[in-house]
């Protein structure tokens, strides 16, 4: 269990990490894979930085989208908000947080519909 949590805390510095120029490189835009878990569509998303996407009852908004040099492994991290339309009210944002391509179970969307995780930042 320690270990899982070094882990996380571990990666959950690398907000920090990945808004530092050396290392990561900003995209403008996050390819999202979404999933909507009563139908079993798949659906790959082209999220600009900035911009508003949509899926399902899900608005998908990327703060930011960081991405490994090609001479490293490839990894991607997105900063997103993700809102439901059919949230009640004054809890429309269902997530709000970095997720990581690398290791999508470390901060991920829960919802019982939609499964949301990052492919990578282009």
């Amino acid at each position: 269990m320690k270990a899982v949590l070094a882990l996380a805390a571990t990666l959950l510095a690398l907000p920090a990490i990945a808004q530092d120029q050396e290392g990561w490189v900003p995209a403008r835009s996050a390819h999202l894979q979404a999933l909507d878990k009563v139908t079993a569509r798949i659906t790959v998303l082209d999220a600009p930085v900035g911009q508003e996407a949509r899926f399902g009852t899900l608005s998908i908004r990327v703060a930011a989208c960081n991405a490994r040099p090609p001479d490293e492994v490839p990894d991607a991290a997105a900063f997103m908000e993700i809102a439901d339309s059919r949230a009640a009210r004054g809890a429309a944002v269902v997530f709000r947080g970095w997720m990581f391509a690398n290791a999508p179970g470390v901060n991920m969307l829960e919802h019982p519909v939609y499964d949301i995780r990052v492919l990578e930042c282009r």
